[in-house]
């Protein structure tokens, strides 16, 4: 690892990542005047552009959208595994 360029550091390994996150403070309660983190980003324009880095947030997607993806994988699976060959759109013998 580098840190600068003049002096090499050396690796840190999983067992010292992990006697010091143990090691740190425990994070309570979050304070009342506390700024949530989406309010926090959208206050000054950061380096990139929002949106090619959009604000965190969380995704809702359609209940439906599983279950179809699901079984399009399935179908390809399936017609992979009999031998076929469906890259044309058309379903033929590989």
């Amino acid at each position: 690892m580098v840190d600068d360029g003049s002096e090499m550091l050396e690796p840190i390994d999983e067992a010292a990542l992990t006697a010091l996150a143990l090691a740190a403070p425990r994070m309570g309660v979050p304070a009342e005047d506390a700024v949530p983190l989406t309010v926090y980003l959208e206050q000054e324009p950061g380096l990139l552009p929002a949106w090619y880095m959009p604000t965190p947030m969380a995704r809702v997607s359609p209940r439906w959208r599983l279950p179809v993806v699901l079984a399009l994988v399935a179908a390809f699976v399936i017609i992979e595994a009999f031998g076929l060959c469906s890259t044309f759109g058309q379903i033929v013998p590989a």
